[in-house]
């Protein structure tokens, strides 16, 4: 695919966009555009002819044309926190950056039929509260929730700790508002839940990095508030032990297994290394460490003991118990309160941070299936030691999510380890495995080497060739997501 000629008349171009948003709203300052410009990790920089924050959607398709008259390259923009540079633009063509965060209004908030229309510059975290607010849940979940955005979050179909009970971005949206290469509108914020009338759109957008075109709004699936939970962090003796352990949890509450994350002894041991006031969870380490939190909206499982506990607390007490007993577990820590509840997700939520300042390290957001993971982590950990790497894993066990990091085993020189060889090693295994190496942080410009040597060669040519019928021109977000053809 084949951009347009050079841009023939940027300043006209400038003039025509701060028609359309208004001057305050055409960034074209260094230090205005700096921040912009740059991702989350620092690795991905870019230039741009300007920065622009459109604050409706029909905003949004006018920029669209007037770029694509001109043949410069627009690059959606949400919160800034993807880590695969898919949000900056890259050398070689003009471009825009089309920063979606002015559109952050809620629309409409469905009680009845429990659904949300929300703009793509909505912070996630707003979004959560505002549901909250009506008893009700939007359950994506991360880290960054007080900063990404949700066109951000559908734009790389986002994962998180819920995925395991309510799944990805994609399960929760139920419509979708966009802008084509072409500057046309798709209006699909009906909120139905059965529609077959041909293609699902809203499916190929989502995912799709702003390579195919601009969500700019969405309908969410919404859910009852969960009245009761029960969190806990246990020592399992095994990976194998810790499956059994979620299967049995998930037969017990019918499903109601909200996180079930990997979290050990190596990983909490950096999160206290650089946050020495975050409190280990066990007194003993835990080789094999999950964070688990079970929840219920029934009025029945929020009841209150005779002992002041809440039941559904006390049924999983039971379970865990029983699991103890047959040495499926080796050591458990029930939240007693909200605040220790609090604590431990805040340790949860510190390990990017901590790795990140730990020291250099090499991370790779992959997915197996669950019955392949505990050799996977076994045979891999060994290699990786016997490499000179510390591995600093954690994930989404419940899904099959691992954040696989590599940093420097004690002793060892980072810049004298074999990066290559470990990387390489990590990808056959998992190729072997039936894996994948992009679980949830999509594939930017990071991973298009991967996706050049890795994806099957016919669903490649399939996603060619979409890109082509809709952009032919090739100004939606280029160089992310597909190699060069």
């Amino acid at each position: 695919m084949t951009a347009k000629t050079p841009i023939e008349d940027p300043t006209r171009l400038l003039t025509e966009l701060r028609a359309v948003v208004g001057e305050a709203h055409v960034l074209t300052e260094g230090e205005d555009m700096a921040g912009y410009l740059v991702d989350w990790t620092g690795r991905y920089r870019a230039t741009a002819l300007a920065v622009v924050r459109p604050g409706t959607t029909e905003d949004v398709a006018q920029i669209v044309r007037l770029c694509g008259a001109q043949g410069v390259a627009i690059v959606p923009q949400g919160g800034r926190t993807g880590l695969c540079g898919g949000g900056v633009p890259v050398a070689g063509q003009p471009s825009v950056v089309l920063s979606l965060t002015r559109m952050n209004a809620i629309r409409a908030l469905d009680e009845a039929g429990r659904s949300v229309v929300a703009e793509a510059g909505v912070v996630l975290e707003t979004l959560r509260n505002a549901a909250l607010d009506k008893g009700l849940v939007f359950p994506l979940m991360f880290g960054a929730k007080g900063s990404c955005t949700i066109g951000g979050n559908l734009s790389t179909n986002a994962g998180g700790s819920n995925v395991i009970r309510y799944g990805t971005a994609r399960e929760l949206c139920i419509g979708i508002e966009a802008v084509l290469p072409d500057g046309s509108v798709i209006h699909a914020l009906t909120g139905l839940r059965k529609d077959n009338t041909g293609y699902d759109l809203k499916d190929l957008l989502i995912g799709a990095e702003g390579t195919l075109g601009v969500i700019t709004a969405a309908v969410f699936k919404l859910f009852p508030a969960p009245r009761a939970r029960a969190t806990a962090f246990l020592s399992a003796a095994s990976l194998e032990a810790a499956i059994t352990v979620l299967n049995r949890l998930q037969d017990y509450s019918g499903g109601g297994v909200e996180a079930f994350e990997y979290m050990p002894q190596p990983a909490v041991d950096v999160i206290r290394q650089v946050f020495p006031d975050i409190r280990a969870p066990l007194d003993a380490p835990a080789k094999t460490g999950i964070l688990v939190e079970v929840a219920s909206s029934r009025p029945s499982d929020a009841a209150e003991m005779e002992d002041g506990s809440i039941r559904l607390t006390s049924d999983v007490m039971a379970l865990l118990a029983d699991c103890l007993d047959e040495g499926l577990l080796l050591d458990v820590m029930v939240a007693q309160s909200e605040q220790q509840r609090r604590d431990l997700w805040h340790m949860r939520e510190s390990i990017l941070e901590a790795i990140t300042k730990s020291g250099p390290a090499n991370h790779m957001d992959i997915s197996l299936p669950l019955n392949r993971i505990a050799p996977f982590v076994a045979e891999m950990d060994d290699h990786m030691a016997e490499l000179g790497f510390q591995p600093l894993t954690v994930g989404h066990l419940g899904d099959g999510n691992l954040h696989y990091a590599l940093a420097a085993a004690k002793g060892r020189d980072w810049d004298r380890l074999p990066h290559e060889q470990a990387r390489n090693a990590i990808l056959a295994r998992l190729d072997q495995m039936n894996g994948s190496f992009s679980a949830e942080h999509g594939i930017g410009q990071s991973k298009l080497s991967l996706m050049a040597a890795l994806k099957e060669p016919t669903q490649l040519a399939a996603m060619r060739a979409i890109k082509r019928a809709l952009d032919p021109a090739n100004i939606m977000n280029p160089g992310k997501q597909l190699p060069p053809g």
